[in-house]
């Protein structure tokens, strides 16, 4: 690889409609910030050369939320149809060239920049083309995908982000232990809300 620094370009997946919560989880307040803005800050602290973030449900909102952030917003019309649908729309926004990708999610506000600059030394020193972190011995988010993966992920169907990539082989992914329990965090339910800070 070359030793020029890399373009790696952020997709976050913010589009989801929170049926468990009841209502846009995204757009939940911690410490006086929504939750998308709280992980859009995060990642645009990171080495990462563009930030895209994916709407749906709630998407004027979600964009007010990011108002004035470095970020490019991309509506999916069919967030309804699940996860897949956005993560298909984010790749295909993604401008070339780029030398690898960077999946985030919305409800994850708690991703330290650190956790990315781990990610990506991992990627350039080789470690595998699908790099993530592992908390407490479970694999997460935010994932690094080498270019060469990410044409893979048009192919993800239904209601589920990029496990089938991850799991179609293995051996090609690298897992970079993170000791920041914080860092693991996403608020899917009113209980996972109020524990992390919410009112």
């Amino acid at each position: 690889m070359s030793t020029a620094a890399p373009r790696i370009v952020g997709v976050m997946l913010a589009a989801g409609a929170a049926r468990r919560m009841g209502q846009p989880k995204q757009l939940l307040v911690i410490d006086g910030r929504p939750l998308v803005r709280r992980a859009a800050e995060q990642a645009l602290a990171a080495p990462i050369a563009e930030l895209i973030v994916v709407t749906g449900a709630a998407a004027s909102a979600v964009e007010d939320a990011l108002a004035g952030l470095a970020v490019r917003c991309v509506f999916n019309p069919e967030y309804a149809l699940g996860q897949s649908t956005s993560l298909r729309v984010g790749v295909m926004a993604v401008p070339l060239p780029y030398d690898a990708l960077l999946l985030l999610l919305g409800d994850q506000p708690f991703v330290d920049p650190s956790v990315v600059v781990r990610l990506i030394a991992a990627w350039r020193a080789g470690a595998g083309a699908i790099v993530a972190p592992g908390y407490a011995g479970q694999r997460g988010t935010p994932v690094l995908f080498d270019r060469t993966v990410v044409p893979e992920l048009l192919s993800v169907r239904g209601d589920q982000g990029a496990r089938a990539v991850i799991a179609t082989d293995p051996a090609r992914v690298a897992v970079v232990p993170i000791d920041d329990p914080r860092a693991a965090v996403d608020i899917d339910t009113r209980d996972d809300y109020l524990r992390w800070g919410g009112t």
